[in-house]
């Protein structure tokens, strides 16, 4: 199916909601996870730095994990023509929302409204105490690595920090997760992009937007196991193919 299909689809909703995953951030200088380059596929054994139990339990882990936040490409990284898309989506009526499986803050960054950017896997940029569940900032934790603690405790009650982020064996926030569902039943047209659609309850919305009538486009460079039920599926870069068929649907007020 093709880019004319998927203009189609945009051209006839007045509503739509979006779903956005590692693949829209990588022309940033982000790598996806399970992407032929991807963290994951390179490093297998990366995916204990995100998984709770393993975290919670091993405190070298954690102060490696630290580092790993340190450095994160997110903190330079600039939003890319993909992002500003979707805020030109927004600026003419259309983008009802934005449920991010990133944590990295770019549609943020690239303007988008923050009140309809819905991160369902959380950001980077906080830090939760898994005793008291006081809320941070990553840079405060971030100084006091650099000050010397390899692995800060809260301040509040000395529980152990980590990343405002949904860990493997975590469970996803569940006003966010409602906000997401909500934002899924209540578009026409549900457009995926840069997601491998296999990590649930996020992939899920997709059945959601279905059942409640909306259409669905997927956009990813690999095959997802939704591309059967969708209306359009595009496999062109998304960099490339998102700015495209957003600009041919401009229509003038």
């Amino acid at each position: 199916m093709t880019q004319s299909a998927f203009a189609g689809l945009l051209t006839a909703a007045p509503a739509v909601t979006v779903l956005t995953g590692a693949g829209i951030s990588t022309d940033s200088g982000i790598p996806d996870y399970r992407g032929p380059q991807g963290v994951w596929t390179k490093d297998p054994d990366a995916a204990k730095y995100v998984t709770l139990d393993t975290y919670l339990a091993d405190p070298q882990l954690r102060r490696e994990s630290w580092l790993r936040r340190r450095d994160h490409p997110a903190w330079d990284a600039r939003p890319n023509a993909a992002h500003a898309a979707l805020v030109a989506m927004e600026e003419r009526g259309q983008l009802e929302a934005i449920v991010t499986q990133n944590i990295d803050g770019l549609h943020q960054k690239a303007g988008s409204d923050p009140g309809k950017v819905i991160e369902i896997h959380g950001t980077i940029f906080g830090v939760d105490c898994m005793t008291c569940h006081r809320r941070t900032t990553m840079r405060e934790a971030l100084d006091r690595v650099a000050g010397g603690e390899p692995d800060p405790a809260c301040l509040e009650c000395g529980g152990i920090l980590k990343s405002a982020t949904i860990s493997f064996g975590q469970n996803l926030d569940t006003e966010v997760l409602h906000a997401s569902v909500a934002a899924a039943q209540a578009c026409d047209l549900l457009v995926t992009i840069g997601t491998s659609l296999t990590v649930h309850p996020a992939a899920g919305l997709v059945d959601v937007a279905l059942r409640a009538g909306a259409r669905v486009v997927i956009c990813n460079a690999e095959p997802t196991p939704y591309d059967a039920v969708a209306h359009a599926v595009v496999r062109d870069p998304i960099g490339e193919v998102l700015p495209s068929v957003v600009a041919a649907t401009q229509t003038d007020e």
